[in-house]
């Protein structure tokens, strides 16, 4: 065992975050804590590394074992260049090199025994040095910072001038190069594009150490990870297996803990019920069962009401009118910026109904391009066309859309200002902005939040073509598996730009690859160039691309109309077709329901017979009391012997009435 977590509990105020957290992992584990925004995921890390102390609890790391720990954002202040910055990791490797270059200087002018003892010394270090991966140093940096996506011109840059993210990958190759025997990660793919994650995702697979990992990318943490340790209602619960293994686990659990309460409460619904229809009753021996029946209830084990999650958010798209099918046109686009050239002479179409994900590496201009069709970028060359009653909603990851000075309430009643107060607390709610919520500003809400409220107009605006941009960022998992089943379900069209590749994966019919070595010509468009084409989701993406690619770039940037003469038919990768699924019977649903209607009927019927008949009985019975208690016969024995067998005969069959009516009932 290489890392211990035992009963950790940790509150801030009055808030609980961790209670009783306990897990453990081996060394060469690669776990992953998983769970919604603050639910403590980062909390623990910082427990464990010692930059938090719990209330309760211990932590306990192997002895021998070194542990690396990188946080969300790094703030790395230094003169150094990246390359340089990354040379102090191999400090010791650099030093044993340049001793070893002066020994062999100083061998050339010693003799005998000076010159015996200092070979045997220069052998010693050669040998700790080739163990250092000596040879390799300046290879493995080199390899590690274009892993990350520092393109080789950047490496003599000061760190000083870097941005938070471009801090947060030096510091995250830092952390690779050291080579810990405990590597811990808090959202190590947030400034990482697409390349770099995969790049990143091989590099933690070979990984001889222990890997502990917090993410919300769940693509990552399926390739990356084997343990799940899931953070939820403050106490953590580990399921083996990577995320969709997970993921399929937890959903059944919790499918299996709902039943199990509703069919808990059923039955103690029906105790109550049955107790209560006993005491309505009021006999002496109705009354004894249903005491007795209380007493079982009392003992009956209750099962705990399953943790409430948070995906009752309520994320509709409806298109307030069909468009056309030819919904955009893009022709000949280019765009540079400070002599940078993001992309040149881009052609490519958008069809109604189509959810198509742009994606590429960072620098590639998906975001720009987006901001042209959106008109706040202007292209240098080309132009976008749109098709008929084509409308547009449009999500912009860093929330323009949102007014910092307005209220949540004042953000929806502003653009709606025919909906009414109580249609504006709905709508805030369904997406969990509850009571006093709806009053707090867009500037004080957090990314995640503003995520949220982004979507509720974006669902509010009834597009017919939805353009988002990184729409995934700052949701937590659940949230984000909302929006994709609300895409899903959405019959209008979709462009968006994401690096999740998960929810491309989960909502994507078409992809189109932004990469700069692709862009070649589009067969099929009069030689323009556009981005290479994929019908199918990420995963097939995966596959074909590389093929693809190579074909690509082996044409040189020649136009495929010009060699073929015109006559190119356009190819298109796609998967194959899924057999179609053959069609349940109607006819035997139909005859098993009206079977189970029958049963259900002559169930009612019965138990209105006994109910009946129980009435007649127990007012007979109120009769006989009335009549046994009249001083006139008081005195006729024979009247009250012939009465009280009356009873008696009524009680006994009441009693066999009562036994039939509870098996009707159950």
């Amino acid at each position: 065992m290489i890392l211990s977590v035992h009963h950790i509990s940790k509150a801030f105020l009055e808030k609980q975050v961790l209670s009783d957290v306990t897990f453990h992992l081996e060394k060469g584990d690669r776990a992953a804590i998983v769970g919604i925004n603050g639910a403590g995921k980062s909390t623990l890390l910082k427990i464990i590394i010692g930059e938090e102390t719990p209330d309760e609890g211990t932590v306990a790391i192997s002895r021998e074992a070194t542990w690396g720990y990188l946080a969300q954002t790094q703030n790395l202040t230094t003169d150094h260049t990246i390359y340089e910055e990354l040379l102090t990791v191999k400090k010791d490797v650099v030093e044993m090199e340049q001793k070893l270059a002066v020994d062999e200087k100083l061998m050339e002018k010693l003799t005998g025994k000076e010159l015996e003892d200092l070979v045997t010394e220069y052998n010693d270090l050669l040998h700790r040095y080739q163990q250092e991966n000596g040879y390799a140093y300046k290879g493995e940096i080199t390899g590690v910072l274009r892993g990350l996506g520092f393109a080789e011109e950047e490496f003599s840059q000061k760190i000083s001038t870097l941005s938070g993210g471009q801090k947060t990958r030096v510091a995250l190759a830092k952390l690779l190069l050291e080579k810990p025997d405990i590597l811990m990660l808090d959202e190590p793919t947030n400034h990482l594009d697409i390349g770099s994650i995969r790049w990143l995702e091989t590099y933690l697979s070979n990984y001889r150490g222990t890997v502990l990992v917090v993410s919300h990318d769940r693509y990552f943490l399926d390739r990356t990870v084997t343990k799940i340790i899931e953070i939820e209602n403050c106490r953590a619960i580990e399921f083996p297996g990577n995320y969709s293994w997970y993921a399929e686990r937890k959903k059944a659990l919790r499918e299996e803990q709902r039943h199990q309460y509703l069919n808990n409460q059923a039955q103690i619904k029906h105790q109550e019920e049955v107790i209560a229809k006993l005491r309505q009753f009021n006999r002496e021996k109705s009354i004894k069962r249903a005491e007795s029946r209380e007493k079982m209830l009392n003992k009956m084990e209750r099962v705990e009401k399953p943790i409430e999650i948070r995906d009752d958010m309520n994320l509709t798209f409806r298109p307030c009118i069909r468009s056309g099918r030819d919904v955009m046109e893009v022709r000949h686009l280019s765009k540079s910026f400070d002599n940078k050239l993001l992309f040149r002479d881009i052609s490519y179409d958008i069809h109604r109904g189509e959810h198509v994900a742009i994606i590429g590496n960072n620098g590639t201009g998906k975001s720009t391009m987006l901001k042209m069709i959106m008109g706040q970028v202007k292209p240098d060359e080309g132009a976008i066309r749109f098709g008929t009653n084509v409308h547009i909603g449009y999500y912009d990851q860093e929330h323009h859309v949102l007014h910092d000075d307005n209220t949540l309430f004042e953000e929806i009643a502003d653009e709606h200002p025919d909906m009414n107060n109580t249609e504006i607390r709905s709508l805030l709610a369904s997406f969990l902005f509850t009571g006093e919520d709806v009053f707090k500003y867009i500037r004080d809400l957090s990314g995640g939040e503003k995520g949220r409220v982004s979507l509720a107009k974006l669902m509010l605006s009834e597009a017919n073509f939805l353009i988002l941009d990184e729409p995934t960022n700052h949701l937590d998992m659940v949230s984000k598996e909302v929006l994709e089943n609300a895409l899903n379900h959405y019959e209008g069209t979709v462009l968006y730009v994401s690096h999740d590749r998960y929810f491309i994966n989960h909502t994507a019919s078409r992809i189109l690859s932004l990469t700069k070595k692709l862009m070649l010509d589009y067969p099929g468009h009069g030689g323009d160039e556009a981005p290479a084409k994929y019908i199918g989701n990420y995963d097939f993406y995966l596959e074909k691309s590389a093929q693809v690619e190579d074909s690509l770039i082996s044409q040189e940037k020649k136009r495929v109309n010009e060699e073929t003469g015109g006559g190119y038919q356009e190819e298109t990768f796609a998967p194959s077709g899924k057999a179609q699924e053959t069609p349940s019977d109607g006819a035997d649903s139909w005859q098993r329901q009206k079977e189970e209607q029958k049963e259900q009927r002559k169930l009612a019927n019965a138990l209105k017979k006994v109910e009946d008949r129980i009435s007649v009985l127990e007012k007979e019975n109120a009769d006989i009391d009335e009549r046994m208690a009249d001083p006139a016969i008081g005195t006729d024995l024979p009247k009250l012997e012939d009465l009280q067998k009356k009873k008696d005969a009524n009680d006994e069959e009441l009693s066999g009435l009562y036994d039939q009516w509870e098996k009707l009932q159950s």
